[in-house]
């Protein structure tokens, strides 16, 4: 099993969490909630309002998002969903922990317990340069005050 941190849609109540839950596409057990140790800006970006993290380490700020421990098929479908490597890149990101419910391994317990975890985090460095200049969010809503609705795979052109 692997940890994934999600921001996103993918998130609980979002648009595509339905993903998450669904287990002919693999599995994912929610393990708690948590935020980047460093700062990332995190944009809404595109003609379908989609967010992006962007990797500039140090820009933005600590963005608030979920821990899931998934298995392999979860995480091959993940990579294709977030467009991996094309649009977003999965890489290794520390994650401070805010409140964890994880059961399982002694590991999984201590890791949760010392308040940071390595989490893979689809982030994005093949971005627009202008995106840099859009407004940073510290957690994203797609239905948030930005009014930036996410436009789901299924209504695009």
């Amino acid at each position: 099993m692997a940890r994934v941190f999600v921001y996103g849609t993918l998130k609980k109540g979002q648009p595509n969490y339905k993903h998450m839950i669904n287990t002919a596409k693999g599995l994912a057990k929610f393990q708690g909630r948590g935020r980047t140790v460093e700062k990332y800006p995190l944009v809404i970006a595109g003609k379908y309002n989609i967010p992006y993290m962007l990797n500039i380490p140090g820009t933005g700020h600590h963005v608030a998002g979920e821990i899931y421990s998934v298995d392999d098929q979860m995480l091959q479908f993940l990579d294709e969903f977030e467009g991996c490597p094309d649009m977003y890149q999965r890489t290794l990101m520390r994650i401070e922990v805010v409140e964890w419910e994880g059961k399982g391994s002694a590991g999984e317990a201590r890791a949760g317990a010392e308040g940071v975890v390595e989490c893979f985090v689809y982030s994005t460095m093949t971005y627009p340069p202008e995106w840099v200049g859009l407004p940073y969010h510290d957690s994203y809503d797609s239905s948030g005050k930005h009014g930036l609705s996410y436009v789901l795979r299924e209504s695009r052109d």
